[in-house]
């Protein structure tokens, strides 16, 4: 039989890893009778782990939440998972990055020399914002908020800066609270523009008390990340750009891989390739070609083509301006 230190670990790691556990499963898996089984959910109970008893056919136990956090019990994947984690949220920009640079300390300090190695492997280096480029920074009180009521389904009020301090706070049904590209989002319905609106949750400032609750509306894409998609490409419901062209750069595949994006690639030859690029307006996809600072030979559509000519007159003024 195992020692009662190394039986209460290996009770405590059961607990953790279902809701419920019938008390002769309990026994049987920890190989004790049954009578051990509620002394040692006694112990645990008095180094303060919630462990509910529920009665019935099954009769078990269930690890509940208490008002204090006590020692918690990881295995091996675990561990790693969590040690990543903290070390994504350092860098996640939601007003965490201390605490959550201090959980991870503590973490590594506790963590076996072979689980050590693992996470070391996987190292994350935050780097610093340009000088002349905001890294927007959220409140912890607006996401633990926004994300409140969309668990709630409660209508949630707020100011949306940059606004007019005698601008109303605008009210919407908050459906997901999200990050993309290493910003937050919130996705909502907003009730006075009877539409669906993303917002930048770092210009968010929530207002109390929340609204009433809301019974959530559909979005109206197959899902949330197709609805993203189309958002930041300029559309209700498509995940295309609603601009697309196609042009021969000279330059060589190579030389254009690394800054294409989500653009299609094709070598024309040694030192051309064939590119096709999207973006919300033809302007911007003339200038999205144009970034490759080569000749350029445009294919289609003539919108492009149009787009082409329209910038360089613009080019040329700004040119021809003196100082």
């Amino acid at each position: 039989m195992q020692k009662t230190s190394a039986r209460l670990l290996a009770l405590l790691s059961l607990l953790q890893a279902r809701r419920d556990w019938p008390g002769a499963l309990l026994a049987e898996r920890l190989e004790i009778s049954p009578r051990t089984v509620r002394r040692d959910v006694d112990r645990l109970r008095e180094l303060g782990y919630p462990i509910a008893a529920y009665k019935g056919p099954d009769g078990g136990y269930r690890l509940e939440a208490g008002a204090e956090l006590p020692p918690l019990l990881f295995d091996d994947d675990q561990a790693v998972a969590l040690a990543i984690a903290l070390q994504i949220a350092t860098t996640a920009g939601a007003g965490i990055e201390e605490s959550a640079a201090r959980a991870l300390h503590t973490v590594r300090q506790v963590m076996p020399d072979r689980l050590r190695r693992r996470i070391e492997a996987v190292h994350l280096t935050a780097v610093e914002t340009p000088v002349g480029q905001s890294n927007p920074q959220i409140d912890t009180t607006t996401l633990v908020t926004s994300s409140a009521t969309v668990h709630a389904r409660e209508v949630l009020r707020f100011d949306y800066a940059p606004a007019d301090p005698l601008t109303p706070p605008r009210r919407v049904e908050p459906h997901h609270l999200v990050t993309w590209r290493s910003r937050w989002y919130l996705v909502a319905w907003d009730l006075d523009r009877d539409d669906w609106r993303v917002f930048r949750a770092d210009r968010i400032t929530p207002r109390t008390p929340t609204g009433p609750r809301f019974t959530p509306r559909e979005l109206p894409t197959a899902d949330l990340q197709s609805f993203l998609l189309s958002r930041f490409r300029g559309s209700d419901t498509s995940t295309e750009w609603p601009c697309r062209g196609e042009a021969i750069i000279d330059l060589p595949a190579a030389d254009i891989s690394p800054y294409l994006g989500d653009g299609l690639l094709e070598s024309a030859g040694p030192t051309r390739s064939r590119v096709t690029l999207g973006s919300w307006s033809w302007p911007a996809l003339a200038a999205a070609f144009a970034k490759f600072d080569a000749d350029i030979e445009v294919v289609g559509p003539e919108e492009l083509r149009a787009a082409f000519a329209d910038m360089a007159g613009r080019f040329a003024r700004a040119a021809s301006r003196s100082l």
